[in-house]
């Protein structure tokens, strides 16, 4: 696009401008009309998944229900609380949208098409993700209502906690690649990283749950618990754009996870030179749409848990594990030779099936440990409470005589 807009008589920094300016549009504007869609697919799935129908009456197949919700989510009264720091009421919702688009930015969907490839482009993923904590943060605070305020302290203390896992986790493909850069990690996996490494990948995308909020970890809203947790105040589109950051994030944690474990836009066989751009961003589209399918089948399958277990599996499960996954997949990469030099698919076995057979073995200790540590508290409650098999079913002598 730079190069037609430099046939037609502009100067070349203006049609740098111009490129990337159109380039901005589109990808928000598609990335707010994805919201559209994912509703919709996730009400669908989530119904076949627990044998009901989800929305069908609005369109075929129930499909302009997401934009009748729009509309009247549109026409709602817009009400701002007495007493409510306006600023950052009203700044709130736009700062959780646009932390999430601003993710966007440097996410390649295919060998030329990217926003930015940043140097240090997983750096940015973490510095842009911040804001919707900020966000957050605001929201509670500038609504003047303490339920609000709790909730978004307890939202912060999730947020912050299980970034610590989600971080170490995202070190293991930059430490592989040698790169932060995104196009980099994509191009250097011959084998897709998430072969070798599944650990990892459950790491960030339990991580990441937590971040967005999704079931189990939704205690972000917590209705039942905090009437509705940070965005009590919040009502039509303000409200709205919550809704919107959240189900375009969860899709883009699909996206990122594809990026650093599925091998992005490069397809299984074929080198990155030979991959036309609309076939790279078909398989990126596939592979993203496939974990999100994994996102939500975990959405609407377990309930969910208190503030303290969601602390406690992430400090006492989910950081130790993810360090230790880390120190050994860097001891590994060492020592096994030329791991600098991997130039193709023969070259990236011998890595793979030594990360692959670690994590293996990684799994399997850790299954020990959990089932001895769950073996000793079955042990201490029954020493305080005496045996407890089947004495839930045992009936009171003399009751049905």
């Amino acid at each position: 696009m730079t190069d037609t807009l430099v046939d037609i008589g502009l100067s070349h920094d203006l049609a740098v401008l111009i490129a990337k300016l159109v380039g901005v549009f589109v990808v928000a504007t598609c990335g707010l009309l994805w919201t559209l869609f994912g509703i919709w697919l996730e009400r669908k799935v989530s119904g076949r998944l627990q044998d009901r129908l989800g929305p069908n009456r609005v369109g075929p197949f129930g499909l302009f229900q997401t934009l009748a919700d729009t509309i009247k989510i549109l026409l709602k009264e817009d009400l701002v609380p007495d007493g409510a720091d306006r600023w950052l009421f009203n700044l709130a919702p736009v700062l959780s949208t646009f932390s999430v688009l601003l993710l966007w930015v440097v996410i390649p969907f295919s060998a030329g098409w990217i926003g930015t490839d940043l140097s240090i482009g997983v750096l940015y993923l973490l510095a842009a993700g911040s804001l919707g904590m900020v966000a957050t943060l605001m929201a509670g605070w500038g609504s003047n209502n303490k339920y609000a305020l709790l909730g978004a302290f307890r939202a912060v203390a999730q947020l912050i906690s299980y970034e610590v896992p989600m971080v170490l986790a995202m070190l293991v493909p930059v430490l592989m690649t040698g790169s932060m850069s995104l196009q980099a990690i994509v191009e250097g996996q011959y084998i897709a990283y998430g072969l070798a490494i599944p650990l990892t990948v459950f790491i960030f995308l339990a991580s990441s749950l937590a971040e967005i909020g999704r079931a189990p970890f939704d205690l972000l809203e917590a209705e039942s618990e905090l009437v509705a947790g940070f965005h009590i105040e919040y009502s039509g589109m303000k409200f709205g754009l919550f809704y919107v950051a959240e189900f375009l994030h969860a899709f883009t944690v699909g996206v990122l996870a594809t990026v650093l474990f599925l091998g992005g836009w490069r397809i299984p066989f074929v080198s990155a030179q030979d991959t036309p751009a609309l076939l790279g961003f078909g398989s990126l589209l596939i592979k993203s749409l496939l974990v999100y399918l994994v996102i939500m089948w975990v959405r609407t399958t377990l309930p969910r848990v208190r503030i303290d277990q969601i602390l406690e599996f992430n400090w006492k499960f989910l950081v130790p594990l993810s360090l230790a996954n880390l120190l050994v997949v860097a001891l590994l990469w060492k020592i096994v030779p030329d791991t600098d030099q991997i130039a193709s698919v023969n070259d990236a076995l011998l890595p793979t099936l030594v990360l692959l057979t670690a994590n293996i073995l990684l799994i399997v200790v850790t299954s020990l440990i959990l089932r001895e540590r769950g073996r000793r508290e079955r042990a201490h409650i029954a020493a305080l409470y005496g045996p407890v098999d089947g004495a839930a079913d045992a009936a009171p002598a003399g009751v049905g005589d």
